[in-house]
Parts: C-alpha cells; structure tokens; sequence
C-alpha cells in the first residue's frame, strides 16, 4: 500500500474519531468533577514530555549537578517564576543549555 495512502487514511480515520466524541456529546454538559480533572491534562502532559528530557542522561537516572539539562531547566523554571513570560524563559534556558554544555563539558 502507498504511503501517502496510508497517511491520509490514518488522518480521516483520526478525525472521524475525534469528530464521534464531539457530535455524540456536543449537547451534554460536562460534570464539575470532570472539568476539574482536565485541568490536570496539561500540567501532567507537560511533565511527561519534559521531566525525562531533564532527568535522563545517556538512558541512566541523572538528578545530579553535573546533568546540564537538569541544571538548565532549573533556570529556565528561576526565570519562568519570576518573569512569567514564555519567551524569557525559553531564551534563558536555552542559554543556560548552552553554556553549561559548552564550558561545563
């Protein structure tokens, strides 16, 4: 089967899934409990992509000071509490990235 085919396929199917949950429920009102738990999905979303990114080095456990992405981060997370914009935060951790890798070793 041609790949395009295949990905194109895999986009219709994605959206007539996603399209059932919005037309079968678009009248129903969400319970309290509910939205208040989806207002965890970001938060928990975010740390799953991001922690192993900072705490993995090299498929090992890294939470020392000598794991730069650990150290960037909490930098980024410094200036991100005191600032709370995203582009200082973004700037100051790659920053940080960058001169802990480069001069750090």
């Amino acid at each position: 089967m041609n790949l395009w085919l295949v990905v194109i396929l895999a986009g219709v199917l994605t959206f007539l899934i996603r399209l059932s949950f919005i037309s079968l429920h678009a009248n129903r009102e969400i319970p309290p409990l509910a939205q208040r738990a989806l207002g965890f999905v970001p938060p928990a979303v975010m740390s799953a992509i991001v922690f192993p990114e900072l705490l993995v080095r090299n498929g090992q456990f890294a939470a020392g000071m000598d794991n730069p992405r650990l150290m960037a981060g909490a930098i980024a997370i410094l200036v991100a509490w005191h600032f709370r914009k995203i582009i200082p935060t973004i700037v100051a951790g790659m920053a940080a990235l960058w001169l802990l890798q480069h001069y750090g070793g």
